[in-house]
């Protein structure tokens, strides 16, 4: 009858019948949690001790890496503890914070892929006045308003999720506090805050995908038919790599657990969980790959 008491708890499932190999999914997920810890943190180390990387779209490319290791710290961890050690308890406080922590960072990271295309814009369409356009002053500027956006879209969120009395079962068919799974254990109605998650998601992603579609059709407008055609394109592709890889599951995942009856726990469950560690994963390989100068100061460190 205390539901919202810090001494309460919820049970998190993991993956819903995982079938004979739950120690494989941990192993499995542990793997892509290293991968993505070495690789973020590799790329943050050579940013921090190169001086030629200074640029903007290297400062945004560090701020990718810190997100995407908060974003996975957030869920893996606990992830781990359900398949190898069945301690599927997490506090009322605790998982709140995941549920904050997880939804706050893909806002930012959605954030950032904006503010990196805009940057490959600046640079390969006014080349000259990109130092003056993206200085140190303006990078702080969008770097703030990236991170108020997030906190103008979850903390009502947060809040909405919080004030709704949790007095069915604590079980949450889900490896993490993600919030749509949440408000359905409530014995209230969850449509509103089900439907202003919605909105607000589609509207952030739905805006940052038209700035980064007009960003790189006038990118194509501008280099389209010049022999620096290639070139320009080449320094876009791990960007547009990267974007296709957050996007495209991140678009499905939201719309199949809201929309998506027809679509099996298991599944929705599964795609979620890779939504949040796949990109993260990949991303510093697709930029360490594709990129030829943190490469090269790879290298050079090594």
């Amino acid at each position: 009858h205390r539901p919202n008491s810090s001494s309460s708890f919820f049970i998190l499932v993991g993956v819903p019948n995982p079938g004979a190999f739950p120690a494989g999914l941990g192993i499995l997920f542990c793997s892509g949690y290293i991968i993505t810890l070495v690789g973020n943190g590799v790329v943050l180390l050579v940013i921090r001790l190169d001086n030629s990387l200074r640029d903007p779209i290297h400062c945004f490319l560090a701020m990718l890496a810190v997100i995407d290791v908060v974003m996975v710290t957030s869920v893996i961890p606990k992830m781990l503890s359900i398949f190898w050690l069945n301690s599927a308890e997490i506090g009322y406080v605790a998982c709140f914070l995941q549920m904050f922590l997880v939804h706050s960072t893909t806002s930012v990271e959605s954030g950032v892929l904006l503010a990196m295309a805009v940057d490959r814009y600046v640079a390969i369409c006014h080349p000259l006045r990109y130092q003056a356009i993206l200085n140190r002053q303006t990078i702080a500027q969008i770097v703030l308003a990236i991170v108020v956006r997030a906190l103008l879209f979850m903390v009502p969120l947060t809040g909405m999720v919080t004030s709704l009395p949790y007095c069915r079962s604590r079980v949450v068919p889900h490896s993490y506090c993600e919030h749509m799974a949440l408000v359905k254990l409530a014995c209230a109605d969850p449509r509103p805050s089900g439907l202003y998650s919605v909105a607000g998601s589609s509207l952030i992603v739905g805006m940052d995908m038209a700035f980064i579609a007009v960003s790189y059709g006038m990118i194509l407008k501008t280099v389209l038919g010049k022999k620096s055609c290639w070139k320009a394109f080449s320094t876009c592709g791990c960007h547009l790599c990267v974007l296709l890889l957050y996007y495209v599951p991140g678009m499905v995942s939201i719309y199949v657990q809201q929309f998506g009856s027809g679509v099996s726990v298991h599944a929705q469950v599964l795609l979620a969980d890779l939504y949040l560690t796949l990109p993260t994963m990949l991303n510093p390989i697709v930029y360490s790959m594709r990129t030829s100068q943190i490469r090269q100061a790879l290298l050079k460190l090594l």
